[in-house]
Parts: structure tokens; sequence; C-alpha cells
């Protein structure tokens, strides 16, 4: 498939988010992300207000989900997501759910193996239950704890290229990555490319010379979308 770029808005306040996606979509941003903390502010009315104001493009309701699947599905679809995230440390029957209220509400289940022992057999569960992508994820909590604890900070690129080879269904990698590193996630086979937001721009070769955000953010999106298609 050909690169796409996610833009994650992991913001707390539906009219920045709103904000942020408008500028995100101008500089070629493909999917807009409903993260976690904004489900935790706006609930489905934060889905709702993105569906309203960008029709036609994919949304990701980053749900997180452990249980109760089948409904938390449900009324994200209702709600206008395209796109919904079970976890690979769920029971069985939750993945499973999920995947048939994906099929019945015609939306698809991204699966997401934060937490999981061996990352690889995690992606491997998730697309033998039914997923249609993986999230290959190494946490928040995760990556500051070890590294406070003197160790070094495990990237999402540590098992990305076993993770992309065990699989069938596309990939992408979340987790603490700078943005030359989200950049270059096609080249490890992940054709999923994933943006923070609210973003910082700290890369000097994307800065603009006006300092612009949009521009900057533009500059990204082309450079990810020149690569050829991926797995």
């Amino acid at each position: 498939m050909k690169p796409i770029v996610q833009i994650s808005l992991d913001l707390t306040n539906i009219d920045e988010a709103l904000e942020t996606a408008a500028l995100a979509m101008r500089a070629g941003v493909d999917w807009l992300e409903a993260g976690t903390p904004l489900l935790l502010a706006e609930g489905l009315h934060g889905v709702k207000k993105l569906r309203e104001h960008f029709p036609g493009v994919p949304i990701v309701a980053d749900l997180k989900t452990m249980d109760g699947g089948y409904l938390e599905a449900e009324m994200m679809a209702k709600a206008g997501a395209t796109h919904v995230v079970v976890m690979a440390r769920a029971h069985e029957e939750t993945i499973k759910v999920v995947v048939e209220a994906g099929k019945d509400f015609g939306i698809q289940v991204m699966g997401d193996n934060l937490g999981c022992p061996d990352m690889v057999a995690g992606a491997k569960r998730l697309e033998e239950l039914g997923c249609d992508y993986i999230i290959h994820h190494i946490g928040y909590d995760e990556r500051r704890g070890i590294a406070a604890q003197g160790f070094p900070m495990p990237s999402p690129l540590d098992q990305l290229r076993e993770v992309v080879a065990a699989v069938n269904i596309p990939v992408q990698a979340v987790g603490g990555l700078s943005l030359e590193q989200a950049i270059r996630c096609p080249e490890y086979g992940a054709p999923l490319v994933v943006l923070g937001a609210p973003l910082t721009i700290d890369a000097d070769s994307f800065r603009t010379a006006e300092g612009d955000l949009e521009a900057s953010l533009k500059l990204i999106c082309d450079r990810i979308h020149a690569y050829t298609d991926v797995k």
C-alpha cells in the first residue's frame, strides 16, 4: 500500500483539536486520530465533531479497548469513526467481538500490541483473530520508567522489521519516535506513519524559514508520500 500519514490528536479540547486537524489536512495528512486524551475529555461528541467538520476523512478512535468491545466499537462507528483500536492483551473474546462489530458496522480494526511479553507473537495473534492493521506500540510509561531505571529507552523500531515480517497486514509503529524516525517507518515496511500533536517541529531539516508549522508539516507529508508502495 502507499504510505499514509496519520495525525494523532492527543489534545483535551475539541476546539483545539479541530483547529489542529484543519491545519493538518491542508498540509496533506491522510487520516485523523481521535487520541485517547481527546476521547477521555470529549468522548463520542469529539468524534462526532471531527466527522462533522471532516466528512469523508478516515477517523481512528484510539479506544485501547480491553472489554465491552462490541458496544465500544458500535458507539464509535455510529459517531463517525472509521477505525477503532483493540488491545492484544485483551481477552481473545474481546478481540473477536470488536472484529465482529467492525464487519457489522463497516469499520476497520487496529490491533495494538502494547505490553505484550512477546511483541511479535502479539501482532500475529491480532492478525489471526481478524484485525485489519497492527499498531506496534511501546508505551509512554514503559519508555520513561525503563529509562528512569538507567536502562536504554526501548523503541518500536527495535523489533519493527520482525513484526512487519511476521504479519500480512499493514503495520504502524508508535511510541517515542522522533520526526526523523517516524518519517523513515516506510523503509522498515510500515506504511502507516503516525505524527503526534501537539506538534513540535524540532528537526532543522523540516523547519521553514518563517517557522510556519503548516508548511513544515507539508514538507513532512511530502517526504512520506514520496515513498513507493510499501509491503
